[in-house]
């Protein structure tokens, strides 16, 4: 089964067409490296968490360019050991990259996030002009 079917399955479509996720490059065994997400949408508001434990703040990158929401993380291990007559090093890269195109509703410069026990989780506000409005009596003249 292709992510993009076992996304429809597990979001409605309309949740596909809001927050559409860009793959960058790899394979279907790469792409099974990119950490799971959860959308979910108020009247105020969208919240976005990425599951991706083991890391610290500093090992995200998270851009805005428009309406893409670009998050990112890399890490670079290496390890040593010498012995009498042999050097023995191992290199580690672990990395991702995910992308979500917002919908025009989003107010891009409030979007805020935090880290915290694995959680990357992001505050999306929907833009004043976006959010539901109260109802008002009409007066027939």
């Amino acid at each position: 089964m292709s992510l993009t079917k076992k996304n429809e399955v597990l979001f409605p479509a309309f949740m596909n067409e809001i927050f559409k996720p860009d793959w960058f490059g790899g394979t279907e065994n790469t792409r099974a490296a990119v950490p799971a997400v959860n959308i979910k949408e108020s009247d105020s508001n969208f919240e976005l968490e990425l599951f991706v434990p083991g890391r610290v703040k500093d090992d995200f990158k998270i851009e805005i360019d428009d309406t893409v929401l670009s998050i990112s993380a890399e890490i670079k291990e290496e390890s040593g050991e010498v012995r009498e007559n042999f050097t023995r090093k191992e290199f580690s890269i672990s990395s991702f990259k995910r992308a979500f195109t917002l919908p025009d509703t989003v107010a891009t410069d409030k979007i805020e996030a935090t880290y915290e026990g694995g959680i990357l989780k992001f505050n999306i506000p929907k833009k004043e002009e976006a959010l539901p409005k109260p109802k008002r009596m009409i007066e027939l003249k």
